[in-house]
């Protein structure tokens, strides 16, 4: 089962984030509730480019597992048995491990599963691959407001 593109267009407008704070370039395959796959790519003008690093840049870590937790977002909010919890946001990260880096010009693939969600507590397992290389694995926990 696949969402369609409204179930998709909610989902990532559920996301807190401004446009210029998205990390998810394109929603590739979506299992509403289940798992994800999406594109991210570097393009090269992005300012945290400038400092990370001067003459060699590569994308953050920090920004690998944002754009993770970002489609696990996307993943838990358009699941049609719950309605999207508001305020939604990435509460904690376990076992992570960078193995790569990903460059300008570079396509990063992410893959997130939602393995449990109890109340407005999201887990999620995720991954973040250039080309075949896997450069992030992660389990992220979001987080919604409380009714």
């Amino acid at each position: 089962m696949s969402a369609d593109a409204a179930e998709l267009s909610r989902a990532v407008a559920s996301l807190p984030h401004g446009q210029e704070f998205r990390f998810v370039d394109r929603v590739i395959a979506l299992v509403p509730g289940v798992s994800g796959e999406g594109e991210y790519t570097v393009r090269g003008d992005e300012p945290f480019l400038r400092g990370h690093f001067p003459g060699d840049p590569l994308m953050p870590g920090v920004l690998l597992i944002e754009a993770a937790a970002q489609l696990a977002g996307i993943v838990a909010q358009a699941d049609p048995q719950h309605a999207p919890l508001p305020g939604l946001k990435l509460t904690a990260v376990r076992a992570a491990k960078f193995l790569g880096t990903a460059r300008p010009g570079e396509i990063i693939h992410l893959r997130a599963n939602v393995t449990t969600r109890l109340g407005n507590l999201i887990q999620a397992t995720a991954t973040a691959s250039v080309r075949t290389a896997l450069i992030l694995q992660a389990e992220i926990v979001l987080a919604g407001d409380k009714a």
